[in-house]
């Protein structure tokens, strides 16, 4: 594997919080940045990944942060020039972004977090609970500070790469369909005229995992092949999508919010209880999760074009997640359970024995249909490249290293959302380890062999509307 230094870096560096993700990424840290290794620190609030830590020499402190002692816990730790790598749950975003734009610290996460209990306070409107809210408090953190240090928002896998692969698809979309080069977009402007010209109405974060291990699930296990913590949040936060300007059926149960950029609604119901169609190449057509993340709002938002201050174009956005089958099972059982989580959680990692995880953005209604562009990779590719991983977790740590190398970079950028950064330069640290890396046409629609068992209530005029892709 290249051992190419892709930057030089100085400062300190904290990982606040070191489960899966954490731990898959010290490893391509150590690998493709200059620092002593003396100078990176971990913070987390049990003893998880405390012997991987050991192997690599790199300080471990138990030390849960808490509304009570982030500026305690924090202040010894990092200053001016250090770097916060934020892969915690249940500790506030917004609270440590403020805490380092005050004090000229780098900062990057992979979601944005809300304190312990947030998720699944019934006291909390439920637009306070979604992402959208939650992005909407970090973005106003960051207008306080617009030349501090830079801190990258949300900048895994998706979301993080999925907005980099958007982009990528579309300028592969426009060659083909010019039949030769085309002008790069250089601003979100022109990035919106772009995606109106070709006329894409829907992205997918089109995701389907296929990895299995021995033993399977068990009863009351919550499994997954990433940190089961975060995926139970955002499963039972609100479904949220981001809203396109073509669609004309309002869900049921949708809700818009009064406050913030508008780009999304979400529906009053939890993510993991709401199914969509969708298609990757692989697997072709499925039924994914609407899970809310942060792709959704960011991407729609970024790409809305607006005259006299109403919006004439934005894609409809979301994600369509189909986990790994025990992930699947888990869900099932909790749902089962009126969204009361299992008493044990596992990750699966060592134990995975095969499967694929294929990631990517399905950009839809354009000349040439559907045109999905991402990653795809296996197992056995993912522990060739790198320690301490599987498949779903390299492709958010290959996302991590690209999103922390760009940061280092571009050192005084204050807030940056990933579609706002350079996204061949992220991609071109990530792809080595993302396995093959794959677009392809289709001719899917959502309403594509629907109705041939019994007849369904769809919109046959426009295959790209939302309530063509629900499954109720």
């Amino acid at each position: 594997m290249d051992e190419k230094k892709h930057a030089r870096f100085e400062g300190r560096l904290v990982f606040v919080g070191f489960g899966s993700i954490g731990q898959g990424t010290l490893p391509l840290i150590l690998r493709h940045i200059d620092m002593p290794r003396e100078r990176i620190s971990i913070l987390t609030a049990d003893d998880r990944g405390q012997k991987e830590a050991a192997e690599y020499g790199i300080k471990f402190v138990i030390n849960p942060i808490t509304r009570e002692n982030v500026q305690q816990v924090l202040k010894p730790m990092l200053g001016k020039g250090d770097f916060l790598l934020n892969l915690s749950v249940d500790v506030s975003s917004p609270v440590l972004i403020e805490y380092c734009m005050q004090n000229g610290v780098f900062y990057l996460d992979t979601c944005i977090e809300p304190w312990h209990g947030m998720y699944t306070d019934g006291s909390l409107s439920l637009a306070n609970r979604s992402n959208y809210g939650l992005r909407e408090e970090a973005l106003k953190v960051g207008r306080k500070y617009p030349k501090a240090a830079t801190v990258v928002l949300t900048h895994g896998a998706n979301p993080g790469l999925i907005s980099h692969w958007v982009k990528q698809g579309m300028v592969n979309v426009a060659r083909d369909v010019a039949g030769g080069d085309v002008k790069i977009p250089k601003t979100r402007e022109e990035w919106g005229r772009l995606a109106m010209k070709l006329g894409i109405k829907v992205i997918h974060c089109a995701e389907r995992d296929t990895q299995v291990a021995e033993p399977r699930k068990q009863r009351n296990e919550f499994a997954n092949t990433w940190s089961v913590d975060g995926f139970v949040s955002e499963g039972r936060q609100p479904a949220e999508l981001g809203w396109g300007t073509h669609e004309k059926h309002f869900p049921h149960d949708g809700k818009r919010h009064d406050f913030g950029c508008d780009s999304a609604i979400y529906l009053t119901r939890p993510g993991m209880s709401v199914r969509v169609r969708s298609w990757t190449p692989d697997e072709g057509p499925y039924h994914g999760f609407l899970i809310t993340h942060g792709e959704a709002i960011s991407i729609a938002d970024y790409f809305t074009l607006k005259e006299k201050g109403k919006a004439i174009y934005r894609p409809t956005c979301h994600y369509a997640y189909h986990p790994c089958d025990d992930a699947v099972l888990s869900n099932h059982e909790m749902g089962g359970k009126n969204w009361i989580a299992q008493p044990n959680y596992r990750i699966l990692m060592d134990e995975i024995f095969e499967g694929v995880d294929e990631l990517g953005a399905l950009l839809m209604g354009h000349p040439k249909g559907a045109y999905w562009f991402g990653s795809r990779l296996s197992i056995g590719q993912s522990r060739k490249l790198a320690a301490f991983n599987n498949a779903t977790s390299l492709q958010v740590v290959a996302g991590v290293l690209g999103a922390m190398i760009w940061a280092l970079e571009n050192p005084d950028r204050g807030v940056v959302e990933p579609d706002e950064m350079d996204y061949r330069r992220v991609l071109d640290i990530a792809d080595p380890y993302l396995g093959d890396i794959v677009g392809k046409y289709s001719d899917w629609t959502p309403l594509k062999d629907r109705g041939w068992l019994f007849e369904e209530d769809v919109d046959k005029t426009d295959p790209w509307q939302f309530k063509n892709f629900r499954v109720v």
